[in-house]
C-alpha cells in the first residue's frame, strides 16, 4: 500500500473542486493561496488520516472537520512548508514524525482559497499538542473507510438562493464534507488510477 500511495501522488488528474460539482456559483477573486496536510499515519496493519475538529468560534468555517494547515504565510518558502508550520501550530505534529511524498492538484472553495494538499506519511510515536483556540479535537479515519466507495455522498444545501452540492463522508458522529471530503475524493481517484495502472502493468508481464 505505501507504494501505491507514493505512485497515486505521482500520477496527475484533472482537478476537481467545488465549482466541478457547481459550475453555475460564481468564482472569488483573488484566490487566498492555503495548504493542508493529508498526514497517514503508517500503523502495523492498516493506515489512518489525521483530522481536527475546528473550535465553534472561529469566523471561518466554526466547527467544521478539516485537515490541518492554513493560509500561507509570507514566511513560508513554498505550500509544503506551510503545510508543516500549520499542522505543528494547530496540532503540534512535529517535522520528525512526517515523510512528505508529493502535492496533489490544487483545491478551489466557494469560500476564495486555493489550497494545495500536501500528503505525507506519520510515523506512529508521536504526541500530540492541541492548540484550543482553533482545534477542538483530532482524530483519526481508516483510509479503507476512505476507499470505500459505499462511504461516498453527495448531498446538497441552498445558501442565498442557490443551490451548493457538496461530497461529504459520514464516519461514526462526524460529518466529514465541503473542501476536506472532496480533496478525500480527489485522493481516492488517484489511488483507483494508481492501482489501476499497476494491475495493467501487471497483466502486461505477465503475457511474456
Amino acid at each position: 500500500m505505501r507504494q501505491l500511495i507514493q505512485q497515486a501522488v505521482l500520477h496527475s488528474l484533472p482537478s476537481n473542486d467545488d465549482f466541478t460539482l457547481n459550475p453555475h456559483l460564481s468564482k472569488k477573486t483573488p484566490l487566498v493561496p492555503a495548504a493542508v496536510l493529508l498526514p497517514l499515519v503508517e500503523y502495523a496493519d492498516e493506515y489512518r488520516i489525521i483530522l481536527t475538529q475546528r473550535t465553534a468560534h472561529l469566523h471561518n468555517h466554526p466547527g467544521q472537520i478539516c485537515f490541518p494547515g492554513g493560509r500561507v504565510d509570507v514566511d513560508d518558502r513554498n505550500v509544503t512548508e506551510t503545510a508543516l508550520r500549520e499542522t505543528m501550530e494547530e496540532i503540534g505534529l512535529s517535522r520528525p514524525f512526517i515523510d512528505i511524498i508529493g502535492t496533489l492538484d490544487t483545491y478551489e472553495t466557494g469560500t476564495g482559497f486555493l489550497i494545495t494538499p500536501v500528503v505525507g506519511f506519520v510515523k506512529t510515536g508521536f504526541h500530540l499538542k492541541l492548540d484550543s483556540f482553533e482545534v477542538a479535537e483530532v482524530f483519526e479515519v481508516p483510509l479503507s473507510f476512505i476507499l470505500d466507495e459505499r462511504n461516498h455522498q453527495r448531498e446538497i444545501m441552498h445558501y442565498r438562493g442557490q443551490a451548493h452540492f457538496y461530497h461529504v463522508f459520514y464516519y461514526q458522529n462526524r460529518m466529514i464534507w465541503g473542501a476536506t471530503a472532496g480533496i478525500l475524493v480527489n485522493f481516492y481517484q488517484r489511488l483507483q488510477q494508481a492501482k489501476a495502472q499497476e494491475n495493467l502493468f501487471t497483466v502486461h508481464n505477465s503475457s511474456y
